[in-house]
């Protein structure tokens, strides 16, 4: 146990490993940067644009950087499942902080990871997005209704391309 601090906190055994005295004497709480509404409504806008552009009918959902909801906009003749896939595209890119065109090939069928495309909420197809500023996670984009992965891809960047100035701090 040299390595071990011990002690007894409510009659359970709490063991650090490795920790020094300054772990002990860290803050309780953070703060963290997250993607404003404001700046999710631009982005949305802006992909859906670049989708409209291509002739695309599509949804777009920005998150923030716990994978909630912050903006969802949809095309009047985008498929009915758009949305939520949208909604879920971005939650992934958030959750795991790729792109799921990226995750899509981590977790194929002959991959290792590959059962965690069973989890609730999971999309491993192409247009969704993680929003970084400053190097930190802030949020995530997802777009569906595009004719494949690639293109609902090439919107979400577009969404992030608008705001980019706006995340270099």
């Amino acid at each position: 146990m040299s390595n071990r601090r011990c002690r007894i906190a409510s009659a359970a055994l709490v063991c650090a490993l490795g920790w020094g005295a300054a772990s002990a004497q860290q803050a309780a709480t953070y703060s963290a940067r997250s993607l404003t509404p404001e700046a999710a409504l631009r982005a949305a806008q802006a992909a859906m644009q670049r989708c409209a552009q291509g002739g695309y009918q599509v949804a777009v959902a920005v998150s923030d950087r716990a994978g909630h909801p912050l903006v969802m906009l949809r095309d009047r003749f985008a498929g009915p499942h758009t949305p939520d896939t949208a909604a879920n595209k971005a939650y992934t890119a958030v959750t795991f902080k790729m792109d799921t065109l990226a995750f899509a090939r981590a977790t194929q069928a002959s991959e290792a990871s590959s059962g965690i495309r069973q989890l609730p909420r999971v999309v491993a197809i192409g247009g969704g997005l993680p929003i970084e500023a400053a190097g930190a996670l802030v949020g995530g984009i997802g777009v569906s209704g595009a004719p494949g992965g690639d293109a609902d891809d090439a919107c979400a960047r577009a969404g992030i391309a608008a705001i980019r100035d706006d995340l270099e701090f």
